[in-house]
């Protein structure tokens, strides 16, 4: 795994020279292979969506799956699968994506793209817009096909965080009442979402948000940076809306 830099203390916070080159920090939550001091940017990128039958990943299903890859700020390909999910899409879903039973009724099921959506990830940094959501059910998914995947691309490996606008995008209108939504974010950046609530459209538009918003002074510029600010930002996010709930 990656090392960062190192440091001279101790927990107690006493420096204690001439022994700083044998402590190191690792980097957290970098996808293996990746350079953690290099720039976020540069590297190969994934962001993905997905549409479902409902919220629970335990119970619920993928219906749609989009994937955008993108490097150095530039969307370079888009893939897009409706899935057969085995179990009715409710009204409810269906009002929000737009996707009914027959859309899906001859569809492939997810274990039979699989070996397609492997090939699409690669050796990407993995991404998504409320990452844990998507996360959530593409792990499930992959798990009912006979998961765990050996080998398998940065976005199925335990530990590795995906990285996730919305993260940012919290920090940065925090106090302001301004909507953090995808499409909120999209239109205050001047990103085009003609069909919001479809896979591959709000995987792209995740993707390009994330670029709009790398030259702020807010996102770190290396990848192992990223991923510890986003982890710091959102541990702070959560104990506020602990805080908020009680």
């Amino acid at each position: 795994m990656k090392l960062l830099e190192s440091c001279g203390c101790f927990p107690t916070g006493r420096h204690y020279p001439g022994i700083a080159h044998l402590l190191s920090v690792e980097a957290v939550g970098v996808a293996h292979g990746f350079d953690a001091d290099g720039a976020w940017l540069d590297h190969p990128i994934a962001f993905i969506d997905t549409e479902t039958t409902g919220l629970d990943p335990k119970t619920e299903r993928i219906i749609e799956l989009g994937i955008v890859l993108g490097r150095g700020g530039e969307i370079v390909a888009r893939h897009n699968w409706l899935v057969n999910p085995g179990i009715p899409i409710p009204r409810e879903s269906t009002e929000v994506h737009g996707i009914r039973d027959e859309d899906v009724a001859d569809k492939p099921s997810f274990k039979e793209i699989l070996p397609e959506v492997l090939a699409c990830l690669g050796d990407a940094v993995a991404g998504a817009y409320n990452a844990g959501f998507d996360r959530g059910f593409v792990l499930a998914e992959v798990a009912r096909a006979g998961g765990p995947i050996l080998n398998g691309p940065p976005a199925l490996e335990e530990g590795v965080d995906w990285l996730d606008p919305l993260v940012f995008a919290r920090e940065m209108w925090k106090g302001q009442g301004e909507s953090r939504a995808l499409a909120a974010v999209a239109e205050r950046l001047g990103i085009a979402l003609e069909r919001a609530h479809r896979a591959t459209d709000d995987a792209e538009a995740a993707l390009r948000v994330f670029y709009a918003m790398a030259p702020d002074a807010r996102l770190p510029k290396s990848y192992g940076a990223l991923v510890r600010e986003q982890r710091r930002l959102a541990r702070q996010q959560q104990e506020a809306q602990r805080f908020w709930r009680k």
